[in-house]
C-alpha cells in the first residue's frame, strides 16, 4: 500500500505541476524560468548522452 502512495505521489509531481487551465500568459514568470531552465537541463543531458555514446 504505501508503495501506491509513493508512485501516486510522483506521478502527480511530475505530470501536474500546475493548472493546466491556466494560459501561458497568465503564469508567473518564475513558473515559465522553471519550466524553460528544466526543459533546456534536459535538452542538454539528452545532447550530452548522445555525444558521449558517439564514438
Amino acid at each position: 500500500m504505501n508503495q501506491w502512495i509513493n508512485i501516486d505521489f510522483i506521478q502527480h509531481f511530475i505530470y501536474y505541476p500546475y493548472s493546466p487551465e491556466q494560459k501561458w500568459n497568465d503564469r508567473p514568470t518564475w513558473q515559465k524560468a522553471f519550466l524553460i531552465i528544466h526543459l533546456a537541463l534536459v535538452a542538454a543531458m539528452f545532447g550530452f548522452g548522445i555525444g558521449i555514446n558517439d564514438k
